[in-house]
């Protein structure tokens, strides 16, 4: 999970702003979702996410036993069910997905009408994980509630004024200023490695969520019933993510930007620790 929180406590009726970022696999839900080896026999052998994240560093290097099978390679197009081809599948196995170490804090934002972003190194159609996040919604998967969703939503158009929608409008709406980064995704995507993808889509939303602060500051200190004390405080950024790779590469990353105020977490194993 990748988490960035900026928070405003304004008045009991009033929303706080809350922006997040989330890794997808074994932090907000352990997919079914399988990467495809290959063993010593030339059979093609299954391994989950979470497994993929303990051996990644031995796959296609050395050989090593994995349940019954030694496994030598990835197989032929071993992230098939990763990519677009697999968006499909995606659909049906977030719907599949058991929930995981960051789910609660991706429920909260949902359900508080949050602005979020999906940074994972899958490669789907990003209108694809808007659609699972969408059903997640409608189904209300996991506690996630559509009305409290609507009451919040409905409560930040009034506050910078704008004008009223149906529930529908106002769910799409709401997807559709959230971020989502699949960053195996396109032809650009070979150029550099997942975990440096990630760094950069962290780099843009932290950018995008500090344009809209501003941007809604300025429509609600010009709305006539909003106290001047609606100003931005500074933003607290958190990252957690399952993979030490991952957790290596944007530590050592914003370790040379302080002012970017990023607090990392581990959250291999399904327990948050902060590193």
């Amino acid at each position: 999970m990748i988490k960035i929180i900026y928070e405003e406590k304004l008045n009991n009726s009033t929303p706080e702003l809350k922006y997040y970022a989330f890794d997808w696999d074994d932090n907000i839900v352990h997919m079914p979702t399988k990467i495809i080896l290959i063993d010593a026999d030339g059979d093609e052998v299954e391994m989950s996410t979470d497994d993929f994240a303990k051996y990644r560093e031995k796959i296609g290097k050395t050989k090593f036993k994995y349940n019954d099978s030694i496994i030598v390679d990835f197989a032929k197009n071993p992230f098939r069910n990763f990519r677009v081809e697999g968006d499909k599948k995606f659909l049906i196995d977030a719907m599949k997905a058991k929930k995981g170490p960051a789910f609660n804090d991706f429920k909260e934002a949902i359900n508080n009408g949050s602005i979020i972003a999906i940074i994972t190194a899958r490669g789907h159609n990003p209108e694809t994980i808007k659609e699972a996040i969408y059903n997640y919604i409608i189904s209300g998967f996991g506690g996630i509630s559509k009305t409290e969703l609507i009451k919040n939503l409905k409560k930040f158009r009034n506050l910078v004024d704008e004008d009223k929608m149906s529930e529908e409008e106002l769910i799409r709406s709401y997807l559709n200023l959230n971020k989502y980064h699949p960053v195996s995704f396109g032809e650009s995507s070979n150029a550099i490695s997942p975990e440096e993808a990630k760094v950069a889509a962290m780099e843009k939303f932290i950018s995008y969520v500090k344009a809209m602060a501003n941007k809604l500051n300025k429509k609600a200190f010009f709305k006539n019933d909003i106290s001047n004390n609606f100003i931005p405080s500074k933003v607290r950024i958190g990252f957690s993510d399952d993979d030490p790779k991952n957790i290596e590469l944007m530590k050592k990353h914003f370790d040379k930007n302080p002012e970017k105020n990023l607090s990392i977490y581990s959250t291999s194993g399904g327990k948050k620790k902060k590193m």
